[in-house]
């Protein structure tokens, strides 16, 4: 079995759950809860990952991967390459750069939701993270339908992710007003077996 760091609120812990279960490699998951905060490193999760960060993945062989990409780059591997991210050519850098943009709108929502939680958050920072979701939204529009005719990969699962993420932190920001046709699509690829598998949770 291979041990994966695990929470049940990480937007970054889901999406490696979410391949696991596209590429039928989640019975091979051993989860471990494990608490993290950016203010309170995890003294034992650091004897594996230094960064004290989740996902954290143990290998079958004893490797320790970290960062998302990352671990879902490995089980791709698993099965074959290519599945979740193109091997070669054009398309793997297309797949990697809408990746790119999808798991930055994950930051700018995680940075977002801690500076709001601070007893005097920054002004200056909730206009920065409101001006960062105000040109993500619009260029995701631009794309998704070009993403929507792709197999099924890393920036469509951080996408879909993101949209989730939004609705259980973020109700107020009326986004799926704002951007329709990623709403539809997000709405669409939600009711997939690995994001029912994978449901965003408190706790």
């Amino acid at each position: 079995m291979m041990k994966l760091h695990w929470s049940p609120r990480s937007p970054y812990v889901r999406k490696v759950m979410i391949a696991a279960h596209e590429l039928g490699l989640a019975d091979r998951l051993q989860t471990v809860r494990t608490v993290v905060a950016m203010d309170k490193p995890v003294p034992e999760l650091m004897i594996e990952n230094p960064l004290s960060k989740i996902p954290t993945l143990v290998t079958e062989d004893g490797t320790i991967l970290y960062d998302s990409v990352v671990i879902m780059e490995y089980f791709d591997s698993l099965v074959g390459g290519g599945k979740l991210i193109p091997a070669s050519g054009p398309a793997r850098f297309i797949e990697l750069r809408r990746h790119a943009l999808a798991n930055g709108f994950l930051d700018v929502l995680i940075y977002w939701r801690t500076e709001r939680a601070r007893e005097v958050p920054l002004p200056s920072m909730l206009h920065t993270y409101q001006t960062k979701l105000d040109a993500i939204l619009p260029a995701l529009e631009a794309e998704i339908d070009a993403i929507a005719q792709t197999p099924v990969g890393i920036a469509q699962i951080t996408l879909a992710v993101a949209g989730d993420y939004m609705d259980f932190r973020f109700p107020d920001l009326g986004w799926r007003d704002r951007a329709p046709r990623f709403s539809a699509w997000q709405a669409a690829f939600r009711e997939r077996p690995s994001m029912l598998a994978t449901p965003v949770v408190e706790g």
